[in-house]
């Protein structure tokens, strides 16, 4: 024997007898597979034409050809004019493989987790994925422009994919631009984002109603772009009319909706702009939702310090209490160990030169320890007594770890334990207290250096004397 061979043993060649028996059957398949799609192709053929002879419109059918559906995954435009002559029906219903599993009953009590499968058509496989030329030939062809077998319609599928060129077609071939989808969802409420803003564009021109609202929330496209901090849709639906008051079964307004929604750093700015642009809409500043929170309670407990002063400066009631008995003041000091770097102390300075209720001082270590990361806020709300009564129980309530990063400011602080605050600090709390909710209005127009006036209005200074 050879050292480049080796025995096979009575196992290893039944092995090789199966395997070659598995590729003969393999082929045999192949072969019927073909034989059968060739006989669909032709079948087909034939029941095109005597539809086209007919001029009858079949309802629409099941397509499971995974050859026909390949095509329309891949926007094959070829590939579909073969499959789709002039005269042939197009107007599909394709249940694709995929999705999410769910347990389905197979009879007899039995249970199988399966693939949750979703009707989708020819018409929406393309306008979702921007297939232009494939969508027109099916549109030429005949196809039901609003066929919804999955509870939406083609048009849904395009505003949501934002692809514009698709939206505009489905559009000019007659699609509804208000059709309602089985979540009660219109197409402009799809728009949700910033590469949607040609699909909306295209929706108002067509017909889309402004002010539709959704089934469930009975939110208004305006609703949807405050939420999403979509400043060109509000611009563009406040030219169409928008309604800016109106509230949804929650009790939001727009201006509500924008302000409660949570906010990343990279998000101040764009929701900033967009109330900015609805109170010059004319959106009331001090409209509470059912839990009579209003946009200033909303936009203390996300902290954004502009909108914070945005409202302030249109007339929001800094002392409104929701049902829970919060006022902003309560809402921002909840926060502000995790949004830090949105600049908290900016509102706690901002509420107080406004006339907002301060902290009990017998909850001010309690203060100390959920705020101690942030030294500018705490700083800002001791300026605003004029007595401080400080214990060992302030010592104790600062964390070991923020007690080291900020020494310096936490030692002014203890320090008051001994020493009663600067004439200065007293000057200052005595004119504060005698102009009381005018402060932020007064002080600006004193004659007195900057630096003064910003030391009435509690500008941080990194420690308290």
């Amino acid at each position: 024997m050879s050292r480049g061979s080796f025995v096979f043993t009575p196992m290893a060649l039944r092995s090789l007898e199966l395997d070659e028996d598995m590729l003969e059957r393999h082929n045999y398949k192949k072969q019927v597979a073909s034989h059968h799609f060739n006989s669909y192709m032709l079948k087909k053929e034939v029941r095109d034409r005597a539809q086209f002879r007919s001029g009858t419109t079949l309802p629409a059918a099941v397509c499971q050809d995974v050859v026909v559906q390949n095509a329309l995954y891949t926007g094959d435009l070829e590939a579909l004019q073969h499959f789709f002559p002039r005269g042939s029906t197009v107007n599909l219903i394709i249940e694709p493989q995929g999705g999410d599993m769910r347990w389905v009953c197979a009879g007899e009590g039995l249970w199988s987790l399966s693939y949750e499968q979703e009707l989708t058509t020819p018409l929406h496989i393309t306008a979702g994925r921007g297939f232009t030329d494939c969508l027109r030939l099916l549109l030429q062809r005949g196809a039901n422009v609003d066929l919804a077998p999955g509870g939406t319609t083609a048009l849904h599928e395009s505003c949501e994919n934002c692809q514009p060129e698709c939206t505009k077609l489905l559009l000019v071939h007659g699609a509804n631009a208000n059709a309602v989808s089985e979540d009660g969802l219109m197409p402009l409420h799809i728009c949700t984002s910033p590469e949607s803003l040609e699909c909306a564009k295209y929706l108002l021109q067509y017909g889309a109603a402004i002010n539709g609202r959704t089934t469930e929330e009975d939110d208004t496209p305006l609703h949807v772009a405050a939420r999403n901090g979509l400043q060109d849709h509000i611009e563009l639906y406040l030219r169409y009319g928008a309604a800016v008051d109106k509230q949804n079964l929650e009790g939001l307004t727009p201006l509500n909706a924008a302000c409660s929604q949570c906010q990343e750093l990279e998000d101040l700015q764009r929701y900033f702009k967009v109330c900015h642009l609805l109170l010059l809409a004319g959106a009331k500043v001090n409209t509470v939702d059912q839990d009579k929170r209003s946009p200033l309670h909303m936009a203390c407990k996300n902290v954004n310090p502009d909108i914070v002063d945005l409202l302030l400066a249109n007339g929001a009631c800094v002392n409104d209490m929701d049902y829970g008995g919060e006022a902003p003041m309560h809402n921002i000091l909840k926060v502000v160990c995790y949004k830090i770097s949105h600049q908290p102390e900016r509102i706690v300075r901002a509420l107080l030169n406004h006339g907002s209720i301060r902290v009990w001082p017998g909850a001010l270590p309690m203060l100390l320890k959920h705020c101690s990361e942030s030294p500018r806020t705490i700083e800002v709300l001791l300026n605003a007594y004029s007595h401080l009564k400080v214990t060992d129980i302030w010592v104790e309530s600062v964390p070991p770890t923020a007690l080291q990063e900020h020494k310096e400011f936490y030692q002014s602080v203890f320090s008051l334990q001994l020493t009663p605050r600067s004439l200065q600090h007293l000057a200052r709390c005595t004119l504060r207290s005698f102009l009381n909710v005018r402060v932020h209005k007064v002080v600006p127009k004193l004659g007195l250096p900057t630096y003064i006036k910003n030391y009435l209005l509690l500008e941080c200074r990194g420690y308290v004397h």
